[in-house]
């Protein structure tokens, strides 16, 4: 039986075949002389160029190499979920494969998350990047993403974070949440904080990224607002915009009903279209709340999921 490893680092990579080896050396570099038990998660993510090749004679050659070889291009997302399966370590490192995170930043983020942090994520705060076409949208996304979720990070978009295997084992993956994942571990309870990390131009290849990004990561937005507000209780938000939209329509029809008791004409008034409108929406919006609590029961109870989460139990010394 192998022994148990501390350490995993989940890197995804797409197209970077010259940015690999190079990767791989410095990773080694920075983690050898702990004398811990690592390894390099590495994931392809349907790269089009030699980056599956490279990875074949990594993993023959460095013992510490494990590689993860995707079917298609799934996106960063998909792949960050693949390694992160795969990976074996008490503690989870990620990192960008571009060369732009510094892996000598690993052993500071590895003893911070050792003064009690569930996560600790890299803040990026010289970062080497284009002004308009990154760094500015990016701080924008920042202070947006951290309103929104209630999680203040300077920099939610750099990759190199370091994670307790628990805190990952409670969240599922998809679109492009795994920006999101402090706000994802902040909802079920973790730790967060951040550390200053270097940053570094790129040196091979280009950007993957582009400005059709945007709206995904505005929709994933919404969806973690909603899990951090309402994710055990959707009848909240529906039920209640279901009971105002039918109380307002059972005000309008009294008010209604009152005119034509008294003789006026209300066939032609705006106020009877907004009626019917308003009831039709309330009875909608509260049945959507009664199914949200339906699937959020299933959700939960097919995959025994609990809806709290215990840090830690301490018990009496009977004994004594």
């Amino acid at each position: 039986m192998s022994a148990p490893l501390d350490l995993s680092v989940v890197v995804p990579l797409y197209n970077e075949e010259e940015s690999l080896p190079h990767l791989v050396e410095q990773l080694l570099t920075a983690l050898r002389p702990a004398g811990e038990g690592f390894e390099l998660v590495l994931v392809d993510d349907g790269s089009s160029d030699r980056t599956a090749n490279v990875l074949a004679k990594l993993s023959a050659e460095v013992p510490e190499v494990v590689a993860v070889l995707l079917r298609k291009n799934y996106g960063q997302t998909a792949a960050m979920a693949a390694g992160f399966d795969v990976a074996g370590g008490a503690v989870i490192v990620s990192l960008d494969g571009d060369l732009q995170n510094d892996p000598a930043d690993i052993p500071m983020l590895l003893a911070k998350l050792r003064e009690g942090y569930d996560l600790v994520s890299g803040w990026r705060h010289q970062r080497q990047d284009a002004a308009l076409q990154r760094k500015l949208p990016s701080r924008i996304a920042n202070r947006l993403i951290g309103r929104v979720t209630g999680v203040r990070l300077h920099d939610y978009g750099c990759s190199l974070k370091a994670y307790r295997r628990e805190v990952l084992s409670d969240m599922r993956l998809y679109g492009e949440l795994h920006r999101f994942l402090p706000a994802l571990a902040f909802i079920e309870g973790a730790r967060i904080t951040e550390v200053k990390v270097n940053h570094r131009a790129r040196q091979f290849g280009s950007s993957k990224y582009g400005i059709d990004r945007t709206f995904r990561v505005l929709m994933d937005l919404l969806t973690v607002w909603f899990m951090k507000r309402f994710l055990t209780r959707p009848m909240y938000v529906f039920g209640f915009g279901g009971l105002l939209a039918i109380a307002a329509s059972l005000i309008t029809s009294t008010y209604l009903l009152v005119i034509k008791v008294m003789g006026g004409d209300i066939a032609n008034r705006p106020l009877l279209t907004l009626a019917v409108v308003l009831g039709l929406a309330g009875i909608q919006l509260f049945c959507f709340g009664l199914l949200g609590e339906l699937l959020i029961r299933t959700y939960h109870e097919s995959q025994g999921r609990p809806i709290y989460r215990i840090r830690e139990t301490l018990r009496g010394c009977r004994a004594c």
